[in-house]
């Protein structure tokens, strides 16, 4: 797996296709990845990743977060609740020498609770396929303050995310087994924390 745009391009990041990392990680594949980067850089309302501020839910390897600080995003906070998951996050961090632009929270995604600073501009999610931890993680995100209105979320799911009256869909494509959303979250959203 490697970075596949900007400064960082080229740069490999750390192998998870053996053992207990391949059974619990299922990374962005390259071609999902290639397709939502083009709709965050190429669609109608322009580059939606330079000098984002970026949140990257379920982070897994840390691919997306390292992406978009790779093609310009400001920051990077990584959030992600299992440990074998979170070593390989350090790693890639390590990897690609950007420790001063991004930071590692281990946490549970769907439950946030309050963010303690400026609100995310840019929100990627890549929860477990056949779940709606998705959902519920966007719900969190809104409760808390981590993401607000015009807030841009790219997500990768195995069927579309589907928030009536959170988030207005900006494009969607089908890449194989996945589906590819990119929507902002609605003007006039207010969300309370959902319950455990």
């Amino acid at each position: 797996m490697r970075i596949i745009g900007g400064r960082l391009k080229g740069l490999g990041l750390a192998p998870v296709a053996k053992g207990s990392l391949a059974r619990r990680l299922r990374p962005t594949s390259a071609r999902a990845r290639t397709v939502m980067f083009d709709l965050l850089t190429h669609g109608a309302r322009g580059d939606l990743i330079e000098n984002a501020r970026v949140l990257d839910l379920f982070a897994g390897t840390g691919a997306l977060g390292l992406e978009a600080v790779s093609r310009g995003a400001g920051s990077a906070v990584f959030v992600e609740n299992w440990a074998g998951a979170a070593h390989v996050i350090e790693h890639n961090i390590a990897r690609a020498g950007v420790a001063s632009d991004v930071r590692l929270l281990r946490r549970d995604a769907s439950r946030l609770g309050t963010a303690d600073g400026q609100a995310f501009t840019l929100v990627f999610l890549d929860p477990p396929y056949g779940s709606d931890l998705g959902e519920r993680a966007v719900r969190s995100a809104l409760a808390g303050g981590w993401i607000g209105a015009g807030a841009i979320v790219a997500a990768e799911g195995s069927s579309p995310l589907h928030l009536p009256g959170l988030l207005e869909p900006i494009a969607d494509r089908r890449v194989g087994p996945a589906w590819i959303v990119v929507a902002e979250v609605s003007a006039k959203v207010t969300v309370t924390e959902p319950a455990p």
